[in-house]
């Protein structure tokens, strides 16, 4: 079910739950992060232009962006039972709803975003990052970039560069949603710990 059209399904089930725990009081839209890479990537791509207002922070690695030139980079044409072909007018008729590079545009009120990418990336090229980051930081949204020089896919080449990877990610999103070790901090000079509207 969460292939082709209804790739936009998948994304629109994962926001529905983070509003579902905005309903439910366990939380609000800006204590929210989230984080997925690959595939997962696209997702978060995706709750950024599409879900902006229910979350706080997202943290995107290794992603698939840009949907009408994914087939031409690197492993793209293999995944085209999955996502669709963008050279094919129906296909992009339902791909361009989820091409986050696509369907950012300015105004809106997109959280803060860290975009992450390999430099040696064989399967996700690193331009997917690059570009969204760029067209992000133009339009004047809080986009930072960070692109590793070695490991692939696998978010480093070892266990100390993915640790690294997973650290940085982690501590932008922290940061970002005002969390702290000991609780979350509501602006400058503002008590720790957790208070009646967290």
């Amino acid at each position: 079910a969460g292939r082709r059209e209804g790739k936009r399904l998948a994304h629109d089930d994962f926001a529905a739950v983070a509003a579902d725990l905005v309903r439910r009081g366990i939380t609000l839209p800006r204590r929210i992060a989230a984080e997925g890479g690959s595939n997962g990537g696209l997702l978060i791509a995706n709750m950024l232009t599409r879900y902006p207002e229910r979350f706080g922070a997202l943290f995107c690695m290794v992603p698939l962006i840009d949907m009408r030139r994914y087939t031409k980079l690197l492993a793209g044409a293999s995944w085209i039972d999955e996502y669709g072909d963008p050279d094919k007018a129906d296909d992009w008729a339902f791909l361009k709803e989820i091409s986050a590079y696509h369907t950012a545009t300015p105004g809106q009120p997109y959280p803060p975003i860290l975009l992450a990418t390999m430099r040696r990336d064989d399967r996700v090229h690193p331009g997917h990052a690059r570009k969204m980051a760029a067209k992000l930081q133009a339009l004047g949204y809080p986009a930072y970039f960070y692109e590793a020089s070695a490991g692939g896919h696998g978010y480093g080449k070892d266990n100390r560069e993915q640790a690294a990877l997973i650290s940085l990610g982690t501590n932008f999103l922290r940061s970002a949603i005002g969390w702290h070790a000991d609780g979350f901090n509501n602006g400058p000079g503002a008590r720790q710990g957790r208070t009646s509207d967290d």
